[in-house]
């Protein structure tokens, strides 16, 4: 295997990439990038970081339209930040707080030998893409589709089938999607989450078997032990484990301080679903779904 390989942690949101992507991180080894897929500004829509046009949650890449995204893609793995391009598109003092920031992280990285990690949940229905064509040590998180969906449901996030339904590649390489088209309107949030999650499990599952390159993980079993589920992610993806790892695991997983510890390792972000320290524990409580919501979810999920 390649040491200098990327890595990417991807899921559906809310199936803990970011947590994952820092505890992949705690170890130094990589610079952590922040959904370059999503279609939102920010995080995405910074053409510094990925320059390149998103026009769809759950952007599909494949062979066949890869022409402006593995050019794109082998920047932002590389850690070649594209200043100008960014400042063209965004020059708010946000953005160019962002700008310098991220410019330094890819720079200092690049100069280092460190690796990329791109955190996206938006990259799932790519992860072979990314595997084959990047080379990247793609980590695919499943959550419990109950906890997933009580998640949601808390946010007050629903799925917007016709972004998945727009895409005619996606169709043709994985036709189940078209199944979707039913829900396309609906207001009934938890069936939407449950098919949701149903179809990218079922995509992913497939894309591992495919690609060796490609590991589904169980949100759960990393929160149960995350000591030694993180170990064998780290050398899975050609990480060596070190002291610093484990002692920022262990502090991060069981709602400790965050360490004062040198490398930039961001524990808390701006957004209100960003990863801070906790007890990796309580993700395994009972989700806060009516009995009979729950019971729905997961047969729907399941069928």
């Amino acid at each position: 295997m390649n040491p200098r390989r990327p890595v990417l942690v991807t899921g559906l949101p809310r199936s803990g990439t970011s947590w994952a992507g820092k505890m992949l991180a705690a170890g130094g080894d990589l610079v952590y990038v922040n959904e370059p897929l999503n279609p939102q500004h920010p995080p995405g829509r910074s053409p510094g970081v990925l320059n390149a046009t998103v026009t769809h949650r759950f952007q599909y890449i494949c062979r066949d339209n890869e022409a402006a995204w593995l050019p794109a893609f082998a920047d932002t793995v590389a850690l070649r930040y594209r200043f100008l391009a960014e400042l063209r598109r965004n020059r708010s003092p946000y953005d160019l707080a962002r700008l310098a920031r991220y410019g330094a992280a890819f720079t200092a990285g690049r100069l280092r030998g460190r690796r990329a990690l791109l955190d996206d949940p938006f990259a799932v229905l790519s992860a072979g893409w990314f595997a084959e064509r990047l080379g990247c040590r793609v980590v695919v998180l499943v959550r419990d589709p109950v906890s997933l969906a009580a998640s949601w449901q808390r946010l007050g996030w629903t799925v917007y089938f016709h972004e998945l339904l727009e895409q005619p590649l996606l169709l043709r390489d994985h036709p189940e999607v078209a199944e979707t088209r039913a829900l396309v309107g609906s207001q009934d949030r938890l069936a939407k989450v449950a098919a949701l999650w149903r179809l990218t499990s079922a995509i992913t599952a497939r894309l591992a078997d495919r690609h060796p390159g490609v590991l589904v993980v169980r949100y759960e079993d990393l929160a149960t032990a995350p000591l030694a589920a993180f170990r064998h992610l780290y050398t899975w993806a050609g990480l060596p484990w070190s002291a610093r790892a484990e002692r920022r695991i262990g502090l991060a997983c069981t709602g400790g301080p965050p360490p004062a510890a040198p490398g930039g390792f961001a524990w808390t972000g701006l957004s209100h679903t960003a990863f801070r320290p906790m007890d990796s524990r309580v993700a395994l409580t009972p989700p806060d779904l009516p009995p009979e919501d729950a019971r729905r979810v997961r047969a729907l999920s399941m069928s």
